[in-house]
């Protein structure tokens, strides 16, 4: 978001007090922010509120006094990189499918050729209707982004699906729209993350610290650049990502039955996942009450990457290592073993890289002990390097 111009239309729902904080959201990620309001949206929220969080007067009416001599709606409809409609009311839906101009906020819609992204907000009822959704269909026709709205209960004290999305939610699929690229347009990936779970009995299992994060943004960038992307997940709190399938396994076997699934026909495979080495040899049928002492006899798991390194056809393969010591030396002798077109490593005992934290400090490695280093970034940066370098392979 950093840099973009974004233009946020409020209209005249109770959910416009949720603009505030999207808003403040969009300002905060780096975003410079203007506010356009219809006249009854000042009903709900003071456009005082919009210019003190945005650092912008708020448009609202057509023919106020003239601070300048740009024509207002041209120009902010040349200034935007984006509009965002949140809340979008039915009224507003039907003038944007129908070309109304009759307030500012609906005479910029139809002067900007900036992506627009909408975002309904009303009685589920409302929505529901057959002209709400014929409208809804057109814009989508045209190539305006419709975000659907959340379920839940209803300003009106109704249940049911009209609930305008968090402002985080909103902005999320508004920054992922906006970075788009084709990068690898037509090509699969698939992804895996998170740290795998191996039974113990029906209350216990063996994991690790992965959190999760690091195969979460690389299935998002894959997606952003166009992929079809599939997300191997083991357990986790984490949101799926936008334009990302999600399949959620438990074990490393599992993991890799659902990798092998889709591994002819993909195009590249990225395995974040940490993967547990070993598994309980026999796994308690009920609860193991409390000892003094207990044993568990532990094998090995199937070593998914190598599985991949051996099967490989047309598919470029991204391995990672998570490595407390002798980082480079482990990750040459990975790649060279396992068959990888590149290796992702850091040294997770650094604060700031790893397990449980948003930022990562990595190395790739090639095969023939081609290395290049990234400084610390976050997660985000990271996985963005990691579908450039995708792309490049």
């Amino acid at each position: 978001m950093k840099g973009k111009h974004i233009v946020v239309g409020v209209t005249a729902g109770i959910a416009a007090y949720k603009a505030v904080e999207l808003v403040s959201r969009l300002y905060k990620a780096g975003a410079e922010v203007k506010v356009v309001m219809t006249r009854n949206a000042t009903k709900f929220v003071s456009p005082l509120v919009f210019g003190e969080i945005s650092k912008h007067k708020v448009a609202v009416e057509m023919f106020e006094n003239v601070q300048d001599w740009n024509v207002e709606h041209i120009a902010y409809a040349t200034w935007a990189d984006a509009y965002v409609i949140a809340p979008a009311t039915a009224n507003m839906i039907a003038k944007m499918a129908y070309g109304i101009a009759d307030d500012m906020l609906s005479t910029q819609l139809l002067a900007t050729t900036a992506p627009v992204f909408v975002c309904p907000a009303m009685n589920s009822n409302m929505y529901a209707h057959p002209t709400v959704q014929e409208n809804l269909s057109i814009l989508r026709g045209r190539g305006v982004h419709v975000l659907e709205p959340d379920s839940g209960l209803l300003a009106c004290g109704v249940e049911g699906k009209g609930r305008l999305p968090d402002p985080q939610k909103i902005m999320d699929w508004v920054d992922f729209h906006l970075g788009k690229t084709e990068l690898l347009q037509g090509k699969t990936v698939i992804v895996s993350a998170g740290g795998t779970q191996e039974a113990i009995d029906p209350v216990r299992y063996i994991t690790n610290r992965s959190s999760g994060k690091m195969g979460y943004a690389v299935a998002l960038k894959a997606a952003q650049a166009g992929a079809k992307t599939i997300l191997v997940s083991a357990p986790t709190d984490l949101a799926v990502p936008i334009g990302v399938e999600r399949i959620i396994v438990c074990s490393a076997t599992e993991m890799k039955e659902a990798i092998d699934s889709h591994y002819d026909s993909a195009d590249a495979v990225i395995m974040a996942a940490a993967v547990a080495d070993y598994r309980v040899a026999e796994v308690a049928n009920n609860k193991i009450k409390k000892q003094e002492t207990m044993i568990l006899e532990l094998v090995k798991n199937p070593d998914i990457l190598a599985s991949l390194g051996e099967r490989k056809q047309q598919q470029k393969l991204i391995g990672f290592a998570a490595e407390t010591q002798d980082v480079i030396a482990y990750g040459k002798e990975k790649v060279r073993k396992k068959n990888l077109d590149m290796l992702v490593a850091n040294d997770v005992s650094k604060s700031n890289a790893g397990f449980d934290v948003d930022t990562n400090e990595v190395t790739f490695i090639y095969p023939g002990d081609q290395i290049v280093s990234l400084p610390n970034m976050s997660k985000l940066d990271v996985a963005e390097r990691i579908i450039q370098a995708l792309a490049d392979l």
